[in-house]
């Protein structure tokens, strides 16, 4: 199974904030048993936007996961990149502008806004593209959306780690498959990882297993993570690895 990450922002890319969305979401398709073949970063611009959606879709993957540009400002332009892309509409989700009206109307119950009237900017976040399913935003007041296109999981989601986090444990997690995927650490004591990594081809080869090194520099260790569909399967790889003069401790 094969899935792809988009995050969005010119915070991003000019290195004012850190990508933690992307290594948060990849972790989480990774223990679903996904394989994350590509991460993508990309401004806040329509048609940058727009060209990186569609470079995903044309190498099929069976999810695309979509974060950040949701909000009421003129910089959130993912929804409209998204419609774009696959050449629907942006419609008003009523259901959407409900919620959105209930948020702000919470705010200024709270005393933390002072007018929950529904302006232009906060309108705007209703919009979705045509047959999108809205996803509900239980930390903030943008909704995401679910569209299935040509077999292809689409999901768009809010860009502030928060609300990303609510909504993909709530709203996306849900579905997907969920095929059980395991992943452990080993520091190998081993000095040169070139020595390492003939042994680590022949496991992958024989296991079909997925393994990760690390090296820590030119030491007693070199760190490897094995990705297996149980932990039996990772302990045969160990045992395999061990019956060639590897010596493991388990972690990092």
């Amino acid at each position: 199974m094969i899935a792809e990450v988009i995050t969005i922002g010119d915070e991003l890319i000019t290195g004012n904030t850190v990508d933690s969305n992307s290594a948060f979401i990849a972790s989480k398709l990774t223990e679903r048993g996904y394989l994350v073949k590509r991460i993508t970063t990309v401004g806040d611009d329509v048609e940058e936007i727009k060209e990186v959606i569609l470079e995903a879709l044309s190498r099929k993957p069976e999810v695309i996961i979509i974060s950040g540009g949701l909000g009421p400002t003129h910089d959130d332009v993912t929804m409209l990149a998204v419609s774009k892309a696959l050449n629907r509409e942006l419609k008003l989700c009523n259901e959407c502008l409900e919620r959105i009206k209930e948020f702000y109307r919470n705010l200024y119950e709270k005393g933390l806004i002072d007018d929950p009237e529904i302006n232009e900017a906060r309108r705007k976040m209703a919009y979705l593209p045509e047959g999108a399913t809205p996803l509900r935003n239980t930390e903030g007041a943008a909704p995401g959306a679910y569209i299935e296109y040509e077999g292809i999981k689409i999901f768009v989601l809010p860009g502030m780690p928060r609300e990303m986090k609510a909504m993909l444990e709530n709203e996306v997690l849900p579905r997907l498959t969920n095929k059980k995927f395991v992943q452990k650490k080993y520091l190998a004591e081993i000095t040169d990882e070139s020595k390492l990594a003939p042994i680590l081809s022949e496991a992958i080869e024989k296991f079909n297993v997925r393994i990760h090194s690390s090296p820590k520099g030119f030491g007693k260790y070199i760190g490897i993570i094995i990705f297996a569909e149980n932990e039996d399967l990772i302990g045969e790889v160990v045992e395999f690895m061990k019956a060639r003069g590897i010596n493991f401790k388990e972690g990092w």
